[in-house]
């Protein structure tokens, strides 16, 4: 790794860690723990780790892509690529700090279509950035389908 490009990875972690600052403003609380959850939910503690590790695969899948093109070569991946981050970062206050699993569903299936669509992108710029992404376009899946299943589950709440 060149050593100048270090702030710019930085910079991207930064980028990532901050979509994920809304998980540690926005809890799931007593709300949550009295919601209806399907049984195949996994336990709250393995969530945090998981998104540790996706985000820092994140965010270098876009440092590649800016080492690669830069942001004049990448304009529109890196685009997409930042909503993806900002529509990611949204769940959390939609879902957990406004209580609505409604809201929650239709942000995250944008987030898939944002994930699905910056692999896309990124294919032809760096392949590698775009597999980078695929085990958060599948951790993404599930978390759908578990959104949909709360929101399902809850509704006359």
């Amino acid at each position: 790794m060149d050593m100048s490009t270090l702030p710019a990875l930085l910079g991207f972690l930064a980028a990532c860690f901050l979509a994920a600052l809304t998980g540690a403003l926005f809890r799931p609380g007593e709300w949550y723990e009295r919601l209806k959850k399907p049984a195949w939910r996994p336990p709250n503690r393995l969530f945090p780790p998981v998104w540790t590790v996706l985000y820092v695969m994140i965010a270098v899948s876009g440092w590649l892509v800016w080492r690669e093109a830069g942001f004049a070569g990448a304009t529109l991946p890196l685009a997409v690529y930042g909503l993806q981050l900002v529509l990611n970062g949204a769940w959390t206050p939609l879902f957990f700090g406004l209580h609505r699993p409604d809201l929650g569903m239709i942000d995250i299936v944008l987030v898939w279509l944002s994930i699905l669509a910056t692999i896309l992108l990124f294919w032809p710029v760096h392949m590698l950035a775009a597999l980078l992404l695929v085990p958060y376009l599948a951790w993404v899946s599930f978390a759908v389908a578990l959104n949909f299943s709360i929101w399902r589950l809850n509704r006359e709440e």
